[in-house]
């Protein structure tokens, strides 16, 4: 009798297989700023310019701004929902006064970190000096501007809603916008009140949670076409900006990253470690959410993922991850509020021959760490860079001069405030004793994603098995983004 044998590998082996790594969130962002950064020297060197793109440039320039539009879309009501959603769920945390002490205080210290390095690096690389750029307005000298930056803090409606009316050639145009920051403000006012009301106030905390989870849900099917705009977005900003305009103000630009890549790779890591946390464990967890921060240039955009890692990949508890992540993305910028206005306040100064004193190094320091909510998460570094400029006495032409490099700056910048964002959750909770190392230690799979597939097989255990006891840990069945 003869026996048959057959081979386990190759039964029902499909003929080709992308490796695991391949299909992951960050192997595709990568492979996606590879793509797009050839396509766009491909639409530079054949023609394409910002005014008149060619085929490709046009194309790059649809697929970016577009998918800059669908983030932007949901920019105001996730911003209310998610800041009266944070300030709600104290509730649920113990000592919830000192944690949101704690954190304030943690943003603070860093903020803080971050602005010294900025101002040594414009004192030590001179990046305004020399840059042979023409000076295009005489210097006019200006006094401080924070009682205006105070009282734009008071909206003039519910919806913080601004319009302005154009008219060119004899046709008004009509444009309507957001003031973040007050709605930002309205939204912890809010959320305030929702607490002190107290019992009388959950039908409509229990709606907002219901209208953030919705907008959650929207914003994660556009996180998950990233890569695509990822190509657009990078290829787009090879196309227009290239490398001349970096070259023009080169030695700018390279303080600029130095400056972001020490708070990064120099300033977080101690932090971390002087924790007793390890490095390795804190940038594989962070670095989905810092790609596409990277590509997005939206702190506010990348809030949903950057909740996820905080929370599933870092170890810190739900209910005050989704206080201090929502926070921290509208007023947690190392990048846009502390690095970029204290180098750029420096280049300003020194481009227009203008000396700064002790006290002048002082005050950016103050700026840069009392200002921080000035940004809000998705004006980017502009309205924190003349609010610097303005409380310094310096020519607000310096605005105009650095705009051309800033899609190219805003990319690190946005980067590293995301990384903050996660990172100062994660002191406080260690300090606290409330983070979940175990979840912190655990292996990564490189997919942000991955949980999902463990939501839905949780929530057909509960549904088989509606008396079965809670799992274990964390409860990832529960509030799913």
């Amino acid at each position: 009798m003869t026996t048959q044998t057959s081979t386990p590998a190759t039964a029902g082996k499909p003929g080709f297989q992308l490796p695991k790594w391949a299909g992951s969130f960050g192997f595709q962002i990568i492979a996606a700023l590879i793509v797009g950064l050839g396509l766009g020297l491909l639409a530079k060197y054949t023609g394409s310019t910002k005014t008149n793109p060619n085929a490709l440039g046009a194309t790059l320039q649809t697929i970016g701004s577009s998918y800059v539009s669908l983030l932007q879309t949901a920019v105001v009501p996730l911003i209310f929902t998610a800041v009266v959603s944070s300030i709600s769920n104290l509730r649920a945390v113990s000592n919830a006064a000192r944690l949101a002490w704690n954190t304030l205080l943690w943003f603070a210290i860093t903020s803080l970190i971050a602005v010294l390095i900025g101002i040594g690096l414009g004192v030590l690389l001179q990046p305004g000096a020399g840059t042979g750029i023409t000076q295009q307005a005489k210097y006019a000298g200006k006094s401080g501007d924070w009682w205006a930056f105070l009282v734009g803090l008071f909206p003039k409606n519910f919806l913080g809603l601004g319009a302005s009316t154009t008219i060119t050639d004899g046709v008004a145009t009509t444009a309507v916008s957001f003031n973040v920051l007050q709605i930002l403000v309205i939204a912890i006012a809010v959320g305030i009140a929702a607490l002190k009301v107290g019992k009388a106030a959950e039908p409509f905390l229990n709606l907002n949670a219901s209208a953030l989870a919705v907008i959650q849900k929207v914003l994660w099917w556009i996180i998950r076409i990233a890569p695509l705009g990822t190509v657009g977005l990078i290829g787009n900003a090879v196309a227009v900006y290239g490398w001349d305009t970096i070259g023009s103000l080169g030695k700018f630009t390279f303080a600029i990253y130095v400056g972001l890549a020490l708070v990064l790779f120099v300033v977080y890591p101690v932090l971390v470690r002087t924790h007793g946390l390890s490095i390795k464990q804190y940038f594989s967890g962070v670095w989905p959410a810092v790609q596409l921060a990277f590509v997005s240039r939206s702190s506010v955009g990348t809030l949903p993922l950057t909740q996820r890692v905080t929370e599933r990949s870092l170890g810190v508890p739900r209910a005050y991850a989704s206080f201090a992540v929502p926070l921290g993305a509208t007023t947690k910028m190392d990048g846009c509020a502390a690095i970029y206005p204290a180098i750029s306040a420096i280049f300003v100064a020194q481009f227009f021959g203008i000396q700064l004193d002790f006290s002048q190094y002082l005050l950016i320091a103050l700026v840069s760490v009392l200002g921080s909510a000035a940004t809000a998460g998705t004006t980017g570094a502009v309205v924190m860079l003349t609010l610097t400029l303005s409380t310094l006495g310096l020519p607000l032409a310096g605005v105009g001069l650095l705009l051309a490099i800033d899609p190219i700056l805003d990319m690190g910048r946005t980067a590293v405030n995301v990384a903050g964002q996660a990172l100062v959750p994660t002191i406080v909770a260690k300090r606290q004793g409330i983070l979940d190392e175990a979840l912190y230690n655990a292996p990564r799979n490189g997919d942000p994603f991955a949980d999902d597939a463990v939501d839905a097989s949780a929530d057909a255990s509960l549904d088989a098995d509606a008396d079965a006891p809670a799992p274990a840990g964390r409860e990832l069945a529960d509030a799913k983004a």
